[in-house]
């Protein structure tokens, strides 16, 4: 087992990072100043670009992947295909019998038409910027974990994979693929998402889906032949009223509807609607209770003449539980910060990450490696820049204990 003087011995190795500081700030601040936006594919190749030539001094066989296309249903009901950006997918040592996995996502939800574009300092300790903490700042924290890892005579011991995709905000539809099939290689992950705010670490994560219900009805003339439509808002209307009251009914599980299209001119019995739902739940048995309540849902109101519904879309981020595996990675990171005299607590959080799907493909992983920081999808976000370097100590010596073990 794992002991704090095991530990103790390794900080020696972690002293190139006390001069490394303003090298981070400058490299987030030219990453974030570069919009990468998902959906901003020209925006999201350009950081891709600065990543792999960032990355290419840790040497490794790298790649750029193109992601599988992205399945949508526009607001006419009908299925749209979209490609994304590339991963970048670096192996190292891939005959090691032990490899850890570290990833984190390049996209952030700010488009190419958002009015936050660029970086500036609120104080001396604080940046504000689109992605400096989800995740740009991640991935320079991977980024010189790495490097110092790799100035160790350790290193030789255990092999490392990296994958920083582009579609992390919008969950990982086209990356997925390449997350599940990599996940299987690996002994543990360690994923570079922000902190929580006070520089908490994420425990368990609820599991997200997210689902599109069409609903069609017929039109008519709403004046002269009324009674021979049918109206899709109506049903639509019926069917939310349906979907928001199975909240309450299962402990911590909640279902937002976010968005409803349909109807054109107000003289005509409208024949679409399109309705976006989330929901959120703490473990798979809640998962496959929403799944039932939707089918049923659908299927009484299918039974109404002339009226059907059609649910598209699952549960791409399964719940995040603590299994063993996680359990005691935590263990050794309250060892590690220990030694670097940083209080590692833990805490839930209901936001999905890819550590969801990395656990649902069987590898264990903290996904909360990244710096401080917070206010994150807003023009408010902010990274407090003291945090980079004890940040990045913690993730390297993580690595660090692993390799020793393997001697």
């Amino acid at each position: 087992m794992l002991k704090l003087h095991d530990v103790d011995t390794l900080i020696g190795d972690l002293a190139w990072l006390d001069d490394q500081r303003q090298p981070m700030i400058d490299m987030v601040i030219d990453l974030c100043n570069q919009n990468s936006g998902t959906l901003h594919l020209e925006g999201v190749a350009k950081v891709h670009d600065k990543i792999r030539e960032y990355f290419s001094i840790l040497g490794g066989e790298m790649q750029s992947i193109d992601t599988t296309l992205w399945q949508t249903i526009d607001e006419r009901g009908e299925m749209q295909v979209q490609q994304l950006g590339r991963s970048l997918h670096i192996v190292c040592r891939p005959e090691s019998a032990f490899k850890v996995m570290l990833c984190i996502h390049c996209d952030t939800v700010y488009g190419r038409s958002d009015s936050f574009q660029t970086c500036r300092w609120l104080d001396e300790e604080t940046l504000n910027g689109p992605g400096v903490a989800d995740a740009k700042g991640g991935i320079v924290v991977m980024l010189f974990a790495l490097q110092v890892f790799e100035r160790s005579e350790l290193a030789k011991h255990i092999g490392w994979e990296v994958i920083i995709n582009p579609d992390e905000e919008i969950g990982s539809p086209g990356s997925l693929q390449l997350i599940s099939a990599r996940a299987t290689g690996c002994n543990i992950g360690l994923l570079f998402e922000p902190s929580l705010p006070g520089g908490l670490m994420v425990s368990w994560r609820k599991g997200s889906g997210n689902f599109t219900f069409v609903v069609r009805g017929k039109s008519a003339h709403a004046g002269r032949d009324f009674h021979e439509g049918r109206n899709a808002i109506v049903a639509a209307a019926k069917l939310i009223a349906e979907i928001a009251a199975l909240n309450g009914k299962e402990e911590d599980v909640t279902i937002n509807v976010g968005q409803i299209q349909g109807g054109g001119a107000v003289n005509i019995v409208p024949d679409l609607a399109v309705v976006q739902v989330n929901a959120r739940v703490m473990t798979n048995e809640q998962q496959k209770w929403i799944l039932e309540q939707f089918r049923q849902l659908i299927k009484r109101i299918d039974e109404k003449e002339g009226i059907s519904v059609t649910m598209h879309g699952d549960f791409y981020s399964p719940p995040k539980v603590l299994d063993a595996g996680t359990q005691a990675l935590q263990k050794r990171i309250e060892l590690c910060g220990q030694a670097l005299g940083l209080d590692v607590k833990w805490q839930g959080s209901g936001g999905a990450s890819d550590g969801n799907k990395f656990l649902a493909a069987g590898l264990s992983n903290i996904d909360s490696l990244g710096p401080n920081g917070g206010r994150i999808h807003s023009s408010d976000e902010f990274l407090l820049v003291d945090s980079l370097v004890p940040r990045t100590k913690l993730a390297a010596l993580i690595l660090l204990s692993l390799a020793a073990e393997q001697k």
